[in-house]
């Protein structure tokens, strides 16, 4: 009997991993499901070759749909079924308008598993890529309580809102990060191009230089004969990087660095804060348990250490301690998070001021988002000027010793 290995989801929210002997795989899915855990995935055994399996890969490739996608397909689907059209009717007017070839491949596999039975949720849940622990937990929500098309419409506003958030992060950031690749540039070649042009005239000369050139024209030589070599050490060096931040341990320090950071870790945290509690309260008001919204909203952060401070937090509230004070004690979330959410649960109003605090993060992330870039600018207009002008700086100098020389 063949062997497939599985993902699932219970209903604590943790994600589990095992192996199972079936005739088949929808034998595995059937099985899990009476057991109530949501499947991810089930795969035979023998279908992964073990150098893909070292780094993590699938024949067929694992891309999901993007976000701005998801939110269109989501928000499509809420507005057929909140006009009355059945699920299957829905998916397929979804399918039929959907602008790429891998959203109708994906789509349609979803359809197909809930032409066959299968619920909504556990449909997405066969397309981990696309569909989020979030998501699904939501739809699951959903479907519960028999509010679909409310679930729907609600995920395809926390999708926009993502967007948007992480799209003005990244606008705001695409003038600074030009600016800093035209002054690495505009040093880089006049040190490599417009130096050694006058390199020949200081040696035949044979005059004494001044000290700044003499370093200059050492910096320069150093950029043309050293530069490849320096690029590879600065490529090896992210790769050794990004696998040691594989490390939990490492990863948590680098994680709780940048939060302490002055200026970068305000905007990390005002981004933690938006999203932890536009999870949290989108979970709750669906009637997901605390718990379960704790459990999945931490996967939402990619911030260890602010994964580490929900995970100490949704122990403490197993044990009725309440949420607001274990995640105060972390040390991670602004103070105006932990306030709201505390205000919440003495008046029974979690979901509420959680999602009222997003709003309030989200707007400060954009705030401390343009005073980063109204600072970033300057420095680096200001760092480019110094530097081209010590350049051109010194090679006067040494142009004037000549000068002197001559005379």
């Amino acid at each position: 009997m063949p062997r497939f290995r599985w993902s699932a989801i219970d209903g604590s929210g943790r994600v589990l991993n095992g192996e199972m002997e079936a005739p088949d795989r929808a034998s595995v899915v059937d099985r899990l499901q009476h057991q109530g855990q949501l499947v991810l995935r089930a795969d035979a055994a023998d279908q992964r070759l073990g150098w893909l399996n070292l780094l993590n890969m699938e024949v067929g490739g694992r891309r999901g749909l993007d976000t701005a996608t998801l939110a269109e397909v989501t928000r499509e689907l809420a507005i057929m079924l909140s006009a009355g059209q059945d699920l299957d009717r829905a998916l397929r007017f979804v399918v039929g308008n959907a602008r790429s070839g891998r959203a109708r491949a994906i789509l349609g596999e979803v359809r197909e598993k809930v032409r066959g039975g299968s619920s909504l949720a556990a449909a997405l849940a066969a397309e981990p890529h696309t569909f989020s622990r979030l998501y699904l937990g939501l739809v699951r929500a959903g479907e519960a309580g028999a509010a679909l098309p409310e679930t729907l419409d609600r995920i395809a506003t926390l999708l926009e809102r993502e967007r948007s958030l992480t799209a003005s992060v990244h606008s705001a950031l695409l003038y600074p990060a030009l600016l800093l690749v035209a002054a690495i540039g505009s040093i880089v070649l006049m040190l490599e191009y417009v130096l050694p042009q006058f390199v020949p005239i200081f040696e035949q000369a044979g005059a004494t230089l001044p000290a700044s050139t003499r370093l200059l024209m050492a910096l320069g030589a150093l950029v043309g004969s050293a530069g490849p070599w320096l690029m590879i050490m600065a490529l090896a060096a992210g790769l050794l990087l990004r696998q040691a931040l594989k490390q939990p341990l490492h990863r948590e320090r680098a994680d709780r660095l940048l939060l302490r950071l002055p200026i970068i870790g305000k905007l990390a945290r005002e981004v933690l804060a938006a999203r932890f509690t536009r999870t949290l309260g989108m979970l709750l008001q669906n009637g997901v348990p605390l718990i379960t919204a704790l459990g999945i909203a931490r996967d939402a952060l990619g911030n260890l250490a602010a994964s580490t401070a929900v995970d100490a937090a949704a122990l403490a509230a197993k044990s009725g301690a309440g949420l607001a004070r274990p995640l105060a004690e972390a040390g991670v979330f602004p103070a105006r998070t932990i306030d709201m959410l505390q205000l919440g649960e003495e008046a029974a109003q979690l979901a509420p001021m959680a999602l009222k605090a997003a709003d309030i993060h989200e707007e400060q992330a954009r705030l401390a988002m343009q005073r980063l870039v109204a600072l970033m600018v300057p420095v680096i207009t200001i760092a480019m000027g110094l530097a081209v002008a010590g350049i051109v700086g010194a090679l006067l100098t040494a142009m004037l010793s000549l000068n002197d020389l001559a005379a």
